[in-house]
C-alpha cells in the first residue's frame, strides 16, 4: 500500500480549511492559517534558479491585518467613500479603484486546448535502468527529481466538466538538475494528425461550432465526425476516443504516453530511439458511458476532486516511468512501423514496456490560479540525454508551446514564475520584457565580453552542455507531402479493436452510434459508416444497425493483424489504494458492523463514507458515526463499491416535491426504502459495480431490482465477511460478467 500519514480526519478527505470555522465570525488578528498537510506550493528558487532558503510561507499572504498591495492597513473594505453615507462616490477612492481593478484582471487567457485541468507536486525517482540508453541525471538509480503534474481534457474550456469523452493531457514537469525537462503527453499514444499545420483543423473542428458555441466539451456533433471522416489519418485516434479509454475513471487510474518518438543519448554518445509510457499502478480503468453522463451532472468536478481527495487521504497515486525502445536506423521504423507516424502504435508484444523510474503524487497546490493554471510546458525542455526525431507533429509542437506561452502568460518572462522556475541555475543573457522579476546585474548581456569578465561561458558534453544529436538530415528537394509509409490509415485502427474483449467491442459500437447519432447531417453518418467498414464489418454492422442505415462493405482490403492483448483494460487485478466504499445505513441498522467494516475499509487503504438518512451522526450504543453522504446528496457514481448495513427505511425528506428522485415510481416499489437508495443500487448494479450486504439487506437489493444471487452481489451474516468479499472483486475493478455482449 501506498497510504501515508495525511490530514484528512479520520481518512475522510475534503476539508476545506486546516482548522475547523467557529460559528460566529472570529474578531481577534491572528496571522493567516498555514496550508493544510497535503498542501505544497512551488519550490522556493529565485527567477534564475538559485535556491533561496525561504519558507513556502515567505511568498504567501502575510499579516494579521488587511492592507492595500502596498501594505498600507485598512479601516474598512465594504463601503466606498463617498460624499456623505447617501452621496455619490469619490474618485479619489484609491483602494476601491485598486480593489476593482485588480478584480477586473484576475483572468488571464485560458488555453486554447487543455484549458480543463488540475495538478499535482511530487517526487520522481530513477531507477538506473536506463543508463545504458540515456545519460540524463534524473533518470539515474536513486535520483530523486520534484515534479509538477498536470492532468486535463482537450477540447472543452475551463468551466466544462471533467467526465467527458475526450482526449486527456498528461504532462509532467521536472525540475532536474541539469534544467527543466517537459515531458507532454496524452493518455492515447496517437494523434489525431500526423503533421503540426493541421492541428488547428482538428481543434477546430473538434470545438464548439463557432455560430452557437455548442456543444461544449463534446465531440458528438456534426464538424468533428465531418472532418474525421474526411481526414482518415485521425481513424486511430478517433478509435481510442470511441473506446473506454475516452471516459477513465480517474485520472490515478490513467496511462499516460509520450505520443511521438524520442532519441536518447547515453554517455558514449550512441543512440536509441524510444517511445514514453507512464503506467499506473492502479491499473488502467474507465467509466461506463451512463455513469460519466450523470457523474457530469451530478459532480462535473470529478476527476480533479477524485485527485485531490486521494492525495488528502494519503493515498498516493503512483505511476511507473517505462520506454519501449528501438534501433536508431537511418529508415527509423521498426517491424514495418514508421516510427516517425504519431498515429502508430508499437505494440508491445513486439517491443516490451521497460520501467525506468517512479512517479509519485504526493502534495495538492495551494494556490490553483499561480500554480495548476500558470504552469507552462514544452515539448522543447529538454535535458542532455533526450533528443527529438523528426516527426513532422512534435516539430510544430516545438514552436506552438513557446508561442501560446508569451500569448497566455503575458510575455517571454513565464519561465519566471514561480511554479515554472527551474532549479537549475540560470545565466541566460535575456533582459526585460513584461513581467521581468528577476534583477540582473553586469552591464555585458552580449557574448563575447570583458566588462562582466567575460561571464557567461559556454560549456562542452563534458560540462553538461546540452548538445544536439549530429544526425544527418539527407539531401532532398523541398516538397509539401507525406511519405508513402504514412499512408495506412486503418491497419492500427483494426489491430486496436481486434484487441479488445466482447463487452469493450460493445461500448465502442455504443459510443459510435451516440457520437453519430448526434450529428444531423445523413451524409456525415454515412461516411462515418464507409470509414468503419474498413476497419470490421461487425463494428460496422453494430453502429449501422443503431442508426437505422445499412452497412457498407469496405473500400480496400482488411489489414492482416494480429492483435495486441496488452491494450485491454479488462483481465488483470489491481491495488485498492483511493477506493472509495458507500456504507448505506440508519439508525435501525447494524451500526457495530458499520464501525467495524469503516475500520477495515480505512486499513486497506480505501476511504469509507457513511451514507445516511440525513446530516449528522448515526449514534446506536456505541461510538457516533459521522454521516458523510445523505440519501439526498448521495448518488452511485461517486463509489466503487456500495454497502448495505441492513434494510435502512425512507429518510424524512423523502418526498418528491423536495427532491425529484425520491418521487420517482420506478424507485419506489419497495415501499419500506428510500427511492433514493433503490435508485443509487440500481445505477450500482447497471455499471457493473459490486454490492454488497448484510443484517436483512436482502429485502432492499430486492426492490431495487437487483437479484441477490447475481454476480458480483454478495449478501453474508456480517460486514467484515461482507467487506472481505467485496475487497476481492474490487481488484478487477467492475464485475464485469455483468455486461452481457451480442
Amino acid at each position: 500500500m501506498n497510504r501515508k500519514n495525511s490530514g484528512a480526519e479520520g481518512g475522510i478527505p475534503g476539508r476545506p480549511s486546516p482548522q475547523p470555522p467557529t460559528v460566529d465570525e472570529p474578531t481577534e488578528p491572528r496571522e493567516p492559517l498555514p496550508p493544510k498537510p497535503d498542501q505544497s506550493g512551488p519550490a522556493t528558487v529565485s527567477p534564475t534558479g538559485q535556491e533561496t532558503g525561504a519558507d513556502q510561507a515567505a511568498v504567501a499572504q502575510a499579516g494579521p491585518y488587511l492592507t492595500t498591495a502596498q501594505g498600507a492597513r485598512l479601516p474598512d473594505t465594504d463601503h466606498s467613500l463617498k460624499a456623505g453615507s447617501r452621496g455619490p462616490v469619490l474618485l479619489q477612492d484609491h483602494h476601491l479603484r485598486e480593489k476593482i481593478t485588480h478584480f477586473d484582471h484576475e483572468r488571464i487567457p485560458e488555453r486554447v486546448v487543455h484549458a480543463r485541468g488540475a495538478a499535482a507536486h511530487g517526487v520522481f525517482q530513477g531507477y538506473g535502468t536506463a543508463a545504458q540508453i540515456t545519460k540524463a541525471a534524473f533518470l539515474g538509480k536513486g535520483v530523486e527529481t520534484p515534479v509538477f503534474v498536470r492532468f486535463s481534457t482537450v477540447l472543452g474550456s475551463r468551466g466544462s466538466a471533467d467526465t467527458v469523452r475526450d482526449t486527456r493531457g498528461f504532462a509532467t514537469k521536472f525540475y532536474t538538475t541539469e534544467g527543466t525537462f517537459d515531458l507532454v503527453g496524452n493518455n492515447i499514444p496517437v494523434f489525431f494528425i500526423q503533421d503540426a499545420i493541421k492541428f488547428p483543423d482538428i481543434i477546430h473542428a473538434g470545438k464548439p461550432h463557432p455560430d452557437r458555441e455548442i456543444p461544449q466539451a463534446q465531440s458528438a456533433h456534426d464538424t468533428f465526425w465531418d472532418f474525421v471522416t474526411l481526414h482518415t489519418e485521425a481513424t486511430h485516434h478517433t478509435l481510442w476516443n470511441m473506446s473506454d479509454r475516452g471516459i477513465p475513471r480517474s485520472f490515478r487510474m490513467m496511462e499516460g504516453f509520450g505520443v511521438h518518438t524520442f532519441r536518447l543519448v547515453n554517455s558514449a554518445g550512441a543512440t536509441t530511439l524510444v517511445k514514453f509510457h507512464w503506467k499506473p499502478k492502479l491499473g488502467v480503468h474507465s467509466m461506463v458511458w451512463e455513469e460519466a453522463q450523470i457523474t457530469g451532472g451530478m459532480d462535473p468536478d470529478f476527476h480533479r476532486r477524485d485527485l485531490a481527495d486521494a492525495i488528502e487521504a494519503g493515498a498516493y497515486p503512483q505511476w511507473e516511468l517505462a520506454v519501449q525502445t528501438f534501433p536508431d536506423t537511418p529508415e527509423q521504423t521498426f517491424e514495418g512501423i514508421d516510427l516517425l507516424d504519431p498515429t502508430n502504435i508499437v505494440p508491445e508484444e513486439l517491443a516490451p514496456v521497460q520501467p525506468i523510474g517512479l512517479l509519485t503524487l504526493n502534495a495538492n497546490p495551494s494556490n490553483f490560479f499561480a500554480e495548476t493554471e500558470q504552469v507552462a510546458f514544452h515539448p522543447g525542455h529538454l535535458v542532455p540525454g533526450i533528443d527529438i526525431t523528426d516527426d513532422p507533429l512534435l516539430s510544430g509542437r516545438l514552436f506552438s508551446y513557446l508561442d501560446t506561452q508569451i500569448s497566455r502568460l503575458g510575455g517571454p518572462n513565464f519561465a519566471q514564475i514561480p511554479v515554472n522556475r527551474t532549479h537549475a541555475p540560470v545565466n541566460d543573457m535575456l533582459r526585460d520584457g513584461m513581467h521581468q522579476t528577476a534583477v540582473h546585474r553586469g552591464v555585458a548581456p552580449y557574448r563575447p565580453n570583458s566588462l562582466d569578465a567575460g561571464c557567461p561561458f559556454q560549456t562542452g558534453a563534458d560540462l553538461g552542455a546540452y548538445v544536439e544529436v549530429p544526425v544527418a538530415v539527407p539531401a532532398a528537394k523541398k516538397v509539401r507531402e507525406a511519405p508513402d509509409s504514412f499512408a495506412d490509415h486503418f491497419g492500427q485502427p483494426r489491430r486496436f479493436w481486434l484487441s479488445m474483449s466482447p463487452v469493450e467491442r460493445e461500448h465502442i459500437i455504443a459510443a459510435y452510434s451516440f457520437e453519430l447519432g448526434k450529428c444531423y447531417e445523413q451524409a456525415i453518418k454515412e461516411r462515418g459508416l464507409q470509414v468503419l467498414a474498413n476497419i470490421d464489418p461487425e463494428l460496422c454492422a453494430g453502429v449501422a444497425a443503431a442508426l437505422g442505415l445499412p452497412a457498407p462493405g469496405p473500400t480496400e482490403p482488411l489489414a492482416s493483424v494480429e492483435p495486441s492483448p496488452a491494450l485491454s483494460q479488462i483481465g488483470q487485478t489491481w491495488p485498492l489504494d483511493g477506493r472509495v466504499i458507500g456504507i448505506v445505513a440508519d439508525a435501525g441498522c447494524d451500526l457495530d458492523g458499520v464501525r467495524s467494516v469503516r475500520r477495515a475499509v480505512l486499513a486497506a487503504g480505501m476511504v469509507p463514507l457513511v451514507v445516511g438518512p440525513d446530516g449528522g451522526a448515526l449514534g446506536g450504543d456505541g461510538e457516533p458515526l459521522t454521516v458523510q453522504r445523505t440519501f439526498a446528496t448521495a448518488r452511485s457514481i461517486e463509489f466503487d463499491a456500495l454497502l448495505l448495513a441492513g434494510a435502512p427505511g425512507p429518510a424524512a425528506d423523502a418526498i418528491g416535491a423536495r427532491d425529484a428522485k425520491a418521487g420517482d415510481p420506478a424507485a419506489g416499489r419497495g415501499g419500506a426504502s428510500d427511492p433514493r437508495v433503490l435508485l443509487m443500487l440500481s445505477e450500482a448494479y447497471r455499471h457493473g459495480k459490486a454490492i454488497g450486504g448484510w443484517a436483512g439487506a436482502e429485502s432492499v437489493l430486492a426492490a431495487a431490482g437487483v437479484p441477490a444471487d447475481a454476480p458480483g452481489v454478495v449478501t453474508g451474516d456480517g460486514g467484515d465477511g461482507t467487506l472481505e468479499e467485496i475487497t476481492r472483486l474490487l481488484g478487477s475493478h467492475r464485475v464485469w460478467e455483468r455486461f452481457a455482449a451480442a
